[in-house]
């Protein structure tokens, strides 16, 4: 499995809405290289939108996109039937709108990936991460799509290809998995990993071996390009400060995936 010394971290910010605030961006931001950031569908507004991106122009981090289900309720988080022309639309919409607030900051964006119940139905179905290539291929094809790591690579990398497009694979360093390479549920114990020594090893063993072990203790083999520390996890600042500093110190460089991939 390829090692590799540099590495992308992203957190899924910008989730605020109205008068109430979810996650601790001020303090994730500045230690991430790239910025997921909601686009109004599942969390966010255009006020959040527009500080949101501003805080990654600060900070010099690569924002995307983090588009979803048009489930505010719910946050994004709740299945729906939703056709694959209704999934490009809602694609399409969203990329759009958060393209303006990065135009307005001098940046661009840099890639999109997709939200809750939206990623997780792709990982089950690779048809919807077809639909989401294409609209990107049709907007940008600058535009990096991120999926995740351990599922249908193969499949992915050819979805990539036919649509001009790079693809990104995604490691979740707060999260546990199943023997597949699939996320354990939201809804059984030990799925959200708050310890952060635990995380941290996992994650320098993912990038320096390509391994990692899974719910039921077998080592699975993984290779990914960027780290997702969960934006509106209470340990997130922390967590992140953590996987930061045993990563530098193992010699592995973080950077932006524009910059490697």
């Amino acid at each position: 499995m390829r090692t590799r010394n540099k590495i992308d971290l992203n957190s899924d910010v910008g989730e605020s809405f109205g008068t109430y605030k979810l996650g601790m961006d001020e303090k994730v931001i500045p230690l991430i290289s790239s910025a997921n950031i909601a686009c109004g569908f599942h969390a966010g507004d255009p006020a959040v939108m527009r500080k949101t991106m501003a805080l990654a122009k600060k900070h010099e981090v690569a924002p995307g996109a983090h588009p979803g289900f048009p489930d505010l309720l719910g946050f994004g988080r709740r299945n729906m039937e939703a056709s694959l022309e209704e999934i490009k639309d809602y694609i399409a919409y969203q990329v759009g709108a958060l393209q303006a607030f990065a135009a307005a900051e001098g940046l661009s964006l840099q890639h999109v990936k997709p939200h809750g119940a939206l990623y997780n139905m792709a990982v089950r179905n690779t048809a919807i991460w077809d639909a989401v290539a294409e609209v990107l291929s049709k907007i940008d094809r600058s535009l990096i799509l991120v999926v995740l790591a351990g599922t249908n690579r193969e499949d992915l990398l050819s979805i990539g290809a036919r649509h001009g497009i790079r693809i990104a694979f995604e490691f979740f360093g707060d999260r546990a998995y199943n023997p597949d390479g699939s996320l354990v549920s939201r809804k059984e114990p030990g799925a959200v990993i708050h310890d952060q020594d635990l995380a941290a090893s996992r994650i320098l063993k993912l990038v320096k071996e390509g391994r990692v072990e899974a719910m039921d203790g077998t080592q699975i083999e993984l290779a990914a390009d960027t780290i997702c520390v969960h934006g509106d996890n209470p340990t997130a600042v922390a967590l992140t400060g953590k996987i930061r500093e045993i990563l530098t110190a193992s010699g592995i460089e973080i950077a932006p995936l524009g910059k490697f991939l």
